[in-house]
């Protein structure tokens, strides 16, 4: 028996444990979360049927399916996701599948639950008669939430009576209502509840007013306990505004100007965001306003100390504002220009002082544990991920980065964040668009839509910051105007333009004429916005000239050096693709579409011919983001918004004014690349890669005395892969040769090798990873050419990448891990499914890398518990899955050492007292990618130490869904190495330190 009543907070509660009228035991508390899961249109509700998985807090997972007979079937799974548990062999899965295709179900309702209780116990004999529970409970529906106080009673076998009378005395003296005993009917009651008055709200018109108020470069916000927040008040326009000020400053006097307005999202109304100069203060007033500079701002917008979902959303606004030029770094001034008086000391201290106590982490007690999954726990991948490269810039920025390499950097900045958009971008924003706008319990407390408004306004900044350096550099890169050239290399550029550049151009016309559709842009492919008009004084009509991604991002002009980019010698020159028309105007613009494949591998009959055709969709995918160049007419840019909404009105459209981007110069600075592989700018000093193997012996009788381990690129990697699988090629005695390849590159001397070992008659299977991410094509032409020759499956060691990633391999025939390679692969090309085989020193994922890491970070906080030496190492290219970081969080606590190189994505929070004072995160970045991941774990000490290397990093994707290995190394001079590479890393002078808000801090200069 089971009786629940609704409490009216969560003081009652407590009240009520501290006061029960009889014996019982001390309080105890636990915590779990119940996620209910549905389809979009709610086919299980309508079939009377309900499926659960919760997690409880020692880490099981139960999977439980209501049939619509009322039938409960319930079962432990062992899957660490919702997605693999649906499709387990569990008999709940099994029933749900035999309902519905999983792959349609989603998170419906959540349920967090903080639970404590007590046991009422006869006197002395201390025989358990009931529990009394409290409950505090949060529940969730896409952007809705409500927080619920649930009070129950539970008889034990002996026990109701005493329950039935413990239940009417709770009634009578606090006028308890009756719960039900349906916690999901009561969840989505509540939420329906918040959804009501959230639009009851809209329809009585009600709205907020975001200030933003500026002065002296500084942007004012208000302390709020350990965040900070933009001041938001109740009502709508110019009154409203002047009411919070007098509330603000004691004054209603300033400058404002409207700025924008937020639409209303989830249980907030509409939100008007203003900007406020000029402002008035009354000197009996206190000062609640504090003034920070933005540049101290930006990396921490996001953060656990500005993370306010109304702040986010207005800085939204304001950052891509022209009447807030301070955000992004323009001179400091008010809209019309006139100069602010320089801003006292005691503000700019008071500021750093707050900012100072702000970023000393502080946790409530329930986040140290690290057995509950609590978002104070995490930082937020996407803002991580700016946050790396926002260091990519800075490396461009630092003076002492030689030219060509500085001009690479700013192109891998903008080729990283296009990828990017294209892809983590555009799922949020899908996510946003389906209505799961939900924190997930690892994202570090932001939903997808706020994770959109943080990325955004921290992103401008460094757009801005991109463009300085670029015209820094561009002084001394010869960079012509059309205007700027002579008449004789104009007509040298015409014709070329004749003969090598219009034939690559696409005109377009841009109307809804019957019979013209909406023309279609390419995927990040550099056109021209065209006006024009058939005869002077006749209408303008609009057209696109497309150019094609063969033509370069700049053009030759003279042999010195001179370039003129592409799109200028295009524009100059557009009557040649519109003969007899009058050029009005023309400006360049770029689109950046979806990205990421949609299909389903589980069903797909051809994969390969799947992915191709998926990449060919991928040209007319949603609209993610707009660049224009700068200058670029305002009604010109609504133009083609307004007819990019019309198409994307066909799909499910997610283009917003925040997606619109005026870049100051220049579209795209991905083609700067081309600049910086000219031999005639300065450049790191070449270096000698050394050789690894002795020239006069091959590579496998060497191997047959020692292991070797490479670390590209200081070792050639022609001289050692390349060259070992040409021997093995051309090597009678070699039956078969077997590999697995992410990144292949283009052609290449493996690629001949490999063909002629199939022709000779050898076994050869390689396995390429079709999906590797914008390398799809690439792969695709490296299957179809070797399945002429040898035996293809489908699934970055190739040596282009090999000059530019750091990389280790081991090169071994050590017959404990060659044994396990060739059983890995027997499954690898016998199978379609996940390798199952226990392997005994190869840790494998999917299926038993996650399980085997999570021992050795388990052995190491035994030892520290023992007082033995306990010691975690790892270099890797990130870490973000929650389980590992919550085994790492526990060593911690027990008193293991843990240093860590994460060059990229790292959501762990690092020094964070109680949870992580023992964890250290450094990033390194420099001239070549650092790509190795390497493993070390004390294990006591002496010559128990243990070092891996392999494929993986700390990620959901490398220990869930893919197929990776991770080796252990042997040989001692090998561990050698792999120790001073840690070492060398994790003392390196130029390195980032990795703060506990998520902010890096360059240990010292280089």
């Amino acid at each position: 028996m089971i009786l629940r009543w609704d409490a009216p907070d969560a003081a009652t509660l407590r009240r009520v444990l501290v006061d029960l009228p009889r014996p019982a035991s001390p309080p105890r508390s636990t915590h779990f979360r119940d996620v209910y899961f549905d389809t979009s249109d709610g086919d299980l509700r309508r079939r009377g049927a309900r499926c659960r998985l919760r997690f409880t807090a020692d880490g099981e997972r139960w999977l439980t399916i209501w049939q619509p007979e009322g039938v409960r079937i319930e079962e432990q799974v062992r899957e660490l996701d919702a997605a693999a548990a649906l499709n387990s062999a569990s008999a709940p899965a099994l029933r749900v599948r035999a309902l519905i295709d999983p792959s349609r179900l989603a998170s419906w309702i959540e349920r967090d639950v903080e639970r404590t209780w007590r046991t009422l116990q006869l006197p002395l004999l201390q025989f358990p008669l009931c529990d009394v529970i409290a409950d505090t409970l949060v529940v969730r529906r896409a952007e809705l939430a409500a927080t619920l106080s649930e009070l129950s009673v539970r008889a034990r076998r002996w026990g109701q009576p005493s329950a039935g009378r413990l239940a009417r005395e709770l009634e009578a003296a606090l006028s308890l209502r009756p719960a039900g005993n349906d916690p999901l009917q009561r969840a989505v009651a509540a939420l329906d509840a918040v959804e009501a008055e959230g639009i009851g709200r809209e329809l009585r018109g009600e709205r907020e007013v975001a200030l933003v108020p500026v002065e002296h470069g500084r942007v004012g916000l208000c302390r709020a306990g350990a965040e900070l927040r933009l001041p938001v008040h109740q009502g709508s326009g110019e009154a409203a505004c002047r009411a919070a000020l007098r509330e603000l400053v004691g004054s209603g006097e300033g400058q404002l100007r409207l700025l924008g307005v937020v639409p209303r999202s989830g249980d907030r109304v509409p939100l008007e965001v203003w900007t406020a100069r000029r402002l008035h203060r009354h000197s009996s007033n206190g000062e609640t306003l504090q003034w920070f500079a933005p540049a101290d701002l930006v990396a921490r917008v996001g953060s656990p100390m500005l993370r306010d979902p109304g702040t986010l959303a207005a800085l939204t606004v304001a950052a891509r504002s022209p009447l807030v030029p301070e955000w992004s770094g323009a001179p400091f001034g008010d809209a019309s220009g006139a100069a602010e008086p320089p801003v006292a000391d005691d503000v700019a201290r008071a500021s750093r002082v707050t900012l100072t106590e702000l970023r000393v982490a502080t946790l409530p007690e329930q986040a140290k544990d690290p057995a509950r999954l609590a978002p104070e726990q995490f930082l937020n991948a996407e803002l991580s991920w700016l946050e790396f490269n926002a260091r990519v810039l800075e490396l461009a920025e630092d003076p002492r980065t030689p030219l060509a390499a500085r001009l690479r950097f700013l192109s891998i900045f903008a080729t990283n964040l296009d990828q990017f958009v294209m892809t983590q971008i555009g799922a949020l924003k899908q996510l946003v668009a389906v209505g799961r706008n939900v924190a997930a319990a690892d994202g570090g407390g932001l939903t997808p839509q706020e994770t959109l408004d943080a990325f955004a306004v921290r992103l401008r900044p460094l757009l801005a910051r991109q463009y300085r350096m670029f015209h820094t550099l561009a002084a001394g890169l010869a960079i012509a105007r059309w205007d700027e050239l002579t008449d004789e290399e104009r007509a040298q550029l015409r014709g070329r333009c004749v003969d090598e550049i219009l034939p690559f151009v696409s005109p377009k016309a841009l109307t809804r004429a019957p019979g013209h559709p909406f023309p279609l842009v390419g995927d990040r492919r550099l056109a021209l916005l065209v006006a024009l008009r058939d005869r002077p004084g006749t209408p303008l009509h609009y057209a696109i000239a497309e150019m094609s991604p063969d033509l370069p991002r700049f053009v030759a002009v003279s042999p010195d050096g001179r370039r003129i980019a592409t799109e200028d010698l295009i524009r100059a020159n557009l009557d040649l693709l519109y003969p007899g028309r009058s050029i009005a105007a023309a400006h360049a613009f770029r689109l950046t579409r979806s990205g990421d494949l949609q299909l389903d591998e589980t069903t797909t009959a051809n994969f390969l011919q799947a992915i191709e055709e998926e990449l060919v969709r991928r040209q007319s995918r949603p609209v993610l983001r707009i660049e224009f160049e700068s200058g670029t007419p305002q009604a010109l840019q609504d133009l083609l918004q307004r007819e990019l909404r019309l198409e994307e009105s066909e799909r499910e459209g997610t283009l917003s004014a925040a997606d619109v981007y005026v870049s100051d110069g220049a579209v795209d600075l991905g083609g700067l690349r081309e600049i910086a592989a000219s031999a005639a700018l300065p450049d790191y000093p070449a270096f000698a890669p050394a050789q690894p193997f002795d020239s006069q012996r091959s590579v496998a009788e060497q191997l047959d005395e020692r292991d070797v381990l490479v670390y590209h690129p200081h070792d050639s990697f022609p001289g050692s892969f390349e060259r070992l699988i040409t021997e093995a090629a051309e090597d009678p005695s070699v039956q078969a040769i077997k590999l697995t390849l992410y990144r292949p590159g283009g052609p290449s001397a493996i690629a001949d090798a490999l063909r002629r070992a199939a022709l000779a008659g050898k076994d050869v299977s390689v396995i390429v990873e079709l999906k590797a991410r914008f390398d799809e094509a690439r792969n695709i032409s490296w299957a179809r050419s070797l399945e002429r020759d040898g035996h293809i499956g489908s699934g970055n060691y190739n040596p282009d990448t090999a000059l530019a990633y750091t990389d280790v391999g081991l090169f071994t025939a050590d017959p404990r891990i060659t044994a396990d390679v060739h059983a890995l692969f027997n499954e690898l090309t016998g199978s379609s499914h996940a390798p199952q085989a226990q392997l005994r020193h190869l840790f494998v994922a999917p299926t038993t890398l996650l399980e085997r890491l999570l021992a050795l970070i388990e052995r190491e906080t035994e030892h520290a518990r023992s007082g033995r030496r306990a010691h975690i190492r790892a270099k890797l290219n990130a870490l973000s899955d929650s389980t590992v970081i919550q085994a790492l969080y526990r060593a911690s606590q027990a008193g293991v050492d843990i240093d860590l190189v994460v060059r990229g994505i790292c959501t762990l929070r690092p020094g964070v007292p109680g949870l992580s004072e023992r964890i250290r995160v450094v990033s390194i970045l420099g001239r070549f990618l650092e790509h190795a991941r390497i493993y070390h774990f004390a294990n006591g000490g002496g010559d128990a130490e243990e070092y891996y290397i392999g494929s993986a990093d700390w990620r959901p994707r490398n220990l869930r869904r893919r197929v990776e290995v991770v080796t252990p190394v042997f040989d001692p001079a090998a561990r050698r190495t792999l120790d001073t590479i840690l070492a060398r890393e994790l003392t390196a002078p130029a390195a980032w330190l990795l703060r506990p808000d998520g902010g890096y801090d360059r240990t010292q200069s280089s």
